[in-house]
């Protein structure tokens, strides 16, 4: 169980890590198809930390209403972040530069 819990912590560091070099990659882009391909690489990862938030939420404390709910919402969150970053990637993608 320990060796779980680390694994969701070391991989919830490394997204956030990964989100914030995207963010400072896509602020400082002029070129807007690189702008937006580095934003929606940002939006992933930041789903995919949300949802090893929600894991880590349900995986590592006892069951408390609170626990639940907030291990829910960033489940919700992080999948809608997921999915936003994908759509956005592929559509960046497609354009033309």
């Amino acid at each position: 169980m320990e060796f779980i819990q680390n694994l969701l912590v070391t991989c919830t560091i490394a997204s956030l890590a990964l989100s914030v070099v995207f963010s400072l990659r896509s602020r400082r882009s002029k070129i807007p198809r690189t702008r937006g391909l580095n934003t929606a690489r940002m939006n992933i990862c930041m789903g995919i930390m949300l949802v090893l938030m929600a894991l880590i939420q349900m995986v590592s404390f006892s069951g408390s209403t609170i626990r639940v709910i907030v291990g829910s919402l960033f489940l919700v969150l992080g999948l809608f972040n997921l999915f936003a970053g994908l759509r956005n990637h592929s559509t960046f993608r497609a354009m033309k530069q």
